[in-house]
């Protein structure tokens, strides 16, 4: 198949396209790689990683900060807050990669604002937020850490 074939094909058919791309680097035939759209789709899959985790991390980061702040409605949703964030973490541990983490290290304040806009607006004036993320990076991702003065319904 030559390149132009692969362009066209990757018009009509990408996942053609890439079965036949894997083809093509596995069998080192570099010459015939539609080079264009691989990089293309090299750098979409990086960046569906990055704001994969970057989701995850923003919604362990709103259910602690439900958990932690918005004190009328704990009794109710106590235990319903805590699994999500569990599972948040469990799915988000799946994904985490170095680079991934040191993106989140980075970007910590900025996630931290958009989960901080999300609970203002879900609790109106309810809840006195912090306005800096009171989680350290540490915090966020380990599977089994709650903030202390939490109380454990059952």
């Amino acid at each position: 198949m030559s390149v132009i074939d692969l362009k066209t094909l990757y018009e009509t058919d990408d996942l053609e396209w890439l079965e036949s791309t894997i083809k093509l680097l596995k069998n080192r035939q570099f010459n015939a790689l539609d080079l264009d759209n691989l990089i293309e789709e090299l750098e979409d899959l990086g960046s569906e990683k990055r704001n994969t985790v970057v989701s995850l991390l923003n919604q362990i980061i709103r259910h602690l900060l439900l958990l932690e702040y918005w004190k009328n409605e704990a009794e109710r949703n106590t235990n319903h807050w805590r699994s999500e964030i569990y599972s948040f973490r469990d799915q988000l541990d799946q994904r985490l990669t170095t680079n991934l983490r040191n993106y989140l290290q980075e970007h910590l304040h900025f996630i931290y604002k958009r989960a901080l806009g999300f609970v203002k607006e879900k609790t109106g004036t309810s809840a006195n937020f912090p306005t800096e993320c009171p989680y350290t990076l540490d915090q966020l991702l380990d599977l089994n850490w709650f903030p202390e003065q939490l109380p454990h319904i059952d």
